[in-house]
């Protein structure tokens, strides 16, 4: 017979299993913490090893909406496994980006209120299947066809009804965010907000030489929107500070013929010189003529976006992609110590 004192026992314990089953089901999928994510694709083979431990999480690119618009398709299931595969004995977060530029389906898909929740639940047997923390939406961009895919007007309404969807299918255990462009257009942020987790601006290709195309701040050479001024953009549509997240590129954009513009191709270049825009806080090189012809990102320029992520208050830095780095991971580096760094 069982008494008193053992029922109570009973019930203590039971309540604490209770607590404890999240955490043995699958864990924490997300926290409020610093983010340093880095793109790593599936056409390439490289792995995030041993830099876990300056990462916070991995997005993989890419899947995309199916030719029937009602869920997902994964580039290389396989090394989308081996990257979940690193959560096992690595702090690290994985989620799956679906989209790309010239990745259509999108506004197909998110027409119908039929398809919509189809995608949705395909994205949560996708995260449970490989075991993820989340799904990461690259439509670039809605009611924009300038990347050849089909766009109408009613897109942007539809994206939110579509966020709306993913957090309902996934709960509020799992991640769930979006990357925009640098000036904010093609979403209602207002509209968004309470679906979304983080929303990584895409920082670059905003210009090319002779312009730079991922200033910080605007100079006479910065392209069409520079980090200070899509921050501003974001914040007047609508977004809180502490979902934003910086994106910064690890590779240039040059003029023809240049070659190679990934910066581990770039520091082995003997055939051009470094400059430095103080105003913009940003390199670019030119060549034996003086001619402007590469704008690209280093470690210093990385360091001054960094510090411009803490004192604005940011949650933290993305970037695109994990193998345009040097082998010594001078890039990957300097953007985990500029995010981290403590404040004084």
């Amino acid at each position: 017979m069982i008494d008193r004192a053992m029922m109570k026992r009973i019930l203590i314990l039971g309540c604490l299993l209770a607590l404890m089953l999240p955490v043995w089901a699958g864990g924490k999928h997300k926290d409020n913490g610093p983010v340093v994510a880095a793109y790593v694709t599936g056409w390439n083979e490289d792995m995030p090893l041993p830099d876990c431990s300056v990462l916070t999480h991995i997005n993989y690119a890419f899947g995309n909406v199916n030719k029937t618009f009602d869920g997902v398709i994964i580039q290389r299931p396989d090394r989308l496994r081996q990257l979940a595969g690193l959560k096992k004995d690595h702090k690290i977060y994985v989620v799956l980006s679906i989209g790309g530029w010239t990745a259509g389906g999108f506004s197909e898909m998110a027409s119908t209120d039929q398809r919509r929740k189809a995608f949705a639940k395909d994205c949560k047997r996708i995260v449970k299947e490989y075991g993820l923390d989340g799904i990461d939406i690259d439509w670039e961009y809605p009611s924009s066809s300038e990347a050849g895919i089909t766009s109408t007007p009613e897109d942007i309404d539809n994206f939110t009804l579509l966020m709306k969807e993913l957090r309902k299918a996934l709960g509020k255990g799992y991640l769930l965010s979006c990357a925009t462009i640098a000036d904010g257009r093609f979403v209602d942020f207002k509209a968004i907000e309470p679906y979304v987790d983080l929303v990584n601006i895409m920082m670059y290709d905003v210009g090319n030489p002779p312009y730079h195309h991922a200033s910080l701040y605007r100079s006479e050479m910065s392209g069409r929107v520079t980090a200070q001024e899509a921050l501003q953009a974001h914040l007047d549509a609508g977004m809180p500070i502490n979902k934003l997240v910086l994106g910064v590129p690890f590779y240039g954009r040059s003029v023809k013929g240049f070659g190679n513009a990934n910066y581990g191709a770039l520091v082995k270049r003997t055939d051009v010189t470094r400059m430095w825009d103080d105003v913009a806080k940003v390199p670019y090189l030119v060549n034996s003529d003086g001619q402007f012809v590469c704008t690209y990102e280093d470690a210093e320029s990385l360091a001054w976006k960094c510090k411009f992520i803490r004192e604005t208050g940011m949650r933290g830095a993305m970037y695109w992609e994990y193998r345009c780095d040097d082998e010594a991971g001078t890039l990957r580096n300097a953007v985990w110590q500029g995010v981290m760094a403590p404040q004084h």
